[in-house]
């Protein structure tokens, strides 16, 4: 169960990138050309929360249950806090990643409930950038190809 969990938020990773970096560029773009809020922005703001939202679930699930990184870590929490591997799986890395699933999600909500076109591409703007930030810093590289 580990693997195929772990397996699939690796893969699910590059998905959240690709939408995250497609809604980053529309916002920019939207917000420079000033051009009008299109039907293409909302959808994207919902797919990529809905994206974040479901990595978010899977790593959750590694992270509480399955995960003998986590599982190491837990059992003996200062010693993990001094090793550099386990601190980052046990805290750094939800940390960041919770913290970027909630600027997703500000930014989904300040661009919708802004009235002007150009408000709506900023707010996307900004919180998603910060949010790519976040993700950018909190991926294991190691990692990053199995």
């Amino acid at each position: 169960m580990y693997t195929g969990l772990l397996h699939t938020h690796n893969l699910f990773r590059w998905l959240v990138l690709i939408v995250l970096l497609l809604a980053i560029i529309s916002a920019f773009t939207g917000w420079f050309s000033k051009r009008e809020w299109s039907k293409r922005d909302n959808m994207l703001g919902l797919v990529l929360t809905i994206f974040v939202d479901i990595q978010f679930l899977v790593g959750l699930i590694l992270y509480a249950f399955v995960s003998p990184l986590t599982k190491a870590a837990f059992a003996d929490f200062g010693a993990a806090m001094k090793n550099a591997d386990l601190r980052f799986y046990a805290v750094e890395h939800i940390l960041m990643m919770l913290v970027a699933l909630v600027f997703v999600h500000i930014g989904k909500s300040k661009s919708k409930k802004a009235a002007i076109p150009v408000k709506k591409h900023c707010s996307a703007a900004i919180w998603y950038s910060l949010a790519l930030i976040l993700v950018l810093a909190g991926i294991p590289w190691d990692r990053a190809f199995f």
